[in-house]
């Protein structure tokens, strides 16, 4: 089975009653989407890691993984979601230590999370993304990045729940400044709030 190559196209911190995200990833060489929900502690570790600026006082879980990995000299090389099961995903890590190589179970949003971490790619089998991927309506190549933000916040939407739960300070951050929003990402970073931090991290990439 041949593999295609997957970028994360983006993450929904649109919080639902029963606490779950949407991850979305997207084919290299094609325009499918695969979505796949994922947990709020996962959430937050992979938009930590996509935030190259954000850096926590105490390393993360994921953090402590790499840190403990490179220490013995073990490389993540690639990351491969290889199975899919009554909508669950399955991934494997493919590791190598002293020229052997590993393969690792791992749930799909660790894998990823650590794949950021590694700078190792992301794979899955043609045939999973032909059971799971999709397409956005009416995609074209010279769509808008506003466009593209809208659409994927529908698929966000879809994938998660019909009943959005908005918290009051998602409204109070529409009325600050970039800098200010900024300021306050770095405080939730320091006190370690990460689920206020991805809040605010989302706001600032409607902006851009």
């Amino acid at each position: 089975m041949s593999l295609v190559r997957l970028n994360i196209k983006g993450i929904s911190y649109s919080q639902t009653q029963n606490g779950a995200y949407a991850l979305i990833l997207s084919e290299v060489d094609g325009e499918r989407k695969l979505p796949i929900v994922i947990g709020a502690f996962e959430a937050q570790s992979i938009a930590i890691a996509l935030e190259k600026e954000i850096r926590p006082p105490r390393p993360l879980t994921h953090d402590l993984f790499r840190n403990f990995a490179e220490r013995f000299e073990i490389v993540v090389k690639q990351v491969i979601i290889h199975k899919l099961v009554d909508g669950v995903f399955y991934s494997s890590l493919i590791c190598e230590r002293d020229k052997i190589e590993e393969i690792i179970d791992a749930r799909t949003s660790d894998a990823i999370a650590l794949a950021l971490r590694f700078e190792a790619p992301i794979f899955t089998y043609k045939n999973i993304l032909d059971k799971a991927g999709i397409f956005l309506k009416g995609e074209e190549p010279q769509r808008s990045p506003s466009t593209r933000k809208e659409e994927e916040e529908i698929i966000s939407e879809e994938l998660l729940s019909d009943d959005i739960e908005i918290k009051s300070d998602d409204t109070n951050y529409k009325k600050l400044s970039l800098s200010e929003l900024k300021d306050l990402l770095s405080q939730a970073v320091n006190s370690e709030d990460y689920e206020k931090a991805a809040r605010i991290r989302d706001e600032i990439s409607k902006r851009k």
